[in-house]
């Protein structure tokens, strides 16, 4: 077999690969997010505000004011 038929299958074994990770990561998101609106419809019926949902970036977020 030729080096470039061994690159060509592993190449494309790596984008099978990516792509499988890719998947799994978006079916992952998905679930994460019916769960999170499953969870504020449950509070929103009850009549409770959710104070948790705020996104991940608010922890990092700047505490101080910029400059003007």
């Amino acid at each position: 077999m030729f080096e470039y038929e061994i690159h060509q299958q592993r190449a494309a074994e790596l984008q099978r690969q990516a792509d499988t990770y890719r998947q799994a990561r978006a079916a992952a998101r998905a679930a994460r997010a019916e769960r999170a609106a499953r969870e504020s419809r449950s509070q929103a019926a009850d009549g409770r505000v959710s104070t948790e949902s705020r996104s991940t970036t608010d922890g990092r977020r700047r505490r101080t004011p910029r400059a003007a």
